[in-house]
């Protein structure tokens, strides 16, 4: 699983075009359920407004399978997949957009919806402020005292870290390594302290 960017902060964005009052909402989600939840949160919020156009990528920019669209009530293809393709050119994941639409009873025509639907989402890409998401693997090793310092010095290498440590006898510790780190990590493991040092991996699904 290949790191991505997420975004860091909520963000919304409004304007009226032609009497009709478009208010877009930005946010991170992590997963379809979060993105439906998050949706009738807004719906909630503007009860009387006539449309609620929504655009959504559920995990990695790159799993087209958790995408999602919906151009609610107005023509086809004016409103949500413009939002999606703007969404899918940043190439950041666990995203969604909302467009709110107060309408001021004036016809945009289809190519002024499009342009409506896609402005705020093109207004806040300026302002979006992002971080890396990155996937991790765990494991559990029983050590030596003597052998910590090896460890330490790995999970550096290796952008790990040491999740929690139980100090008797020995030490019982649980690690995570970086996932594009985690076949070299092991393999150092192995060679620098000669097999005696085994880490066994947790499976957290």
């Amino acid at each position: 699983m290949q790191p991505y960017a997420i975004l860091l902060a909520d963000l919304s964005f409004q304007e009226e075009i032609k009497k009709s009052r478009f208010i877009t909402y930005l946010t991170h989600i992590e997963g379809k359920q979060q993105a439906l939840d998050y949706l009738q949160s807004i719906k909630t919020r503007h009860k009387d407004a006539r449309h609620h156009c929504w655009a959504y990528i559920a995990a990695s920019p790159q799993d087209s399978v958790k995408m999602g669209c919906s151009d609610d009530g107005e023509p086809r293809g004016t409103a949500g997949r413009p939002m999606l393709n703007i969404l899918q050119g940043t190439r950041v994941g666990e995203i969604m957009a909302v467009v709110v639409r107060y309408s001021g009873g004036i016809k945009l025509g289809t190519g002024g919806l499009v342009r409506a639907y896609s402005n705020g989402i093109q207004q806040l890409i300026s302002q979006m402020q992002t971080t890396e998401k990155c996937f991790y693997q765990q494991y559990q090793l029983h050590c030596d005292y003597g052998q910590m310092a090896v460890l330490e010095n790995l999970l550096a290498m290796s952008s790990g870290r040491i999740l929690q440590a139980s100090y008797l006898q020995s030490v019982d510790v649980v690690i995570e390594v970086d996932l594009r780190s985690c076949v070299s990590f092991l393999g150092q493991l192995e060679a620098l302290t000669q097999g005696k040092l085994v880490a066994q991996e947790i499976d957290i699904n």
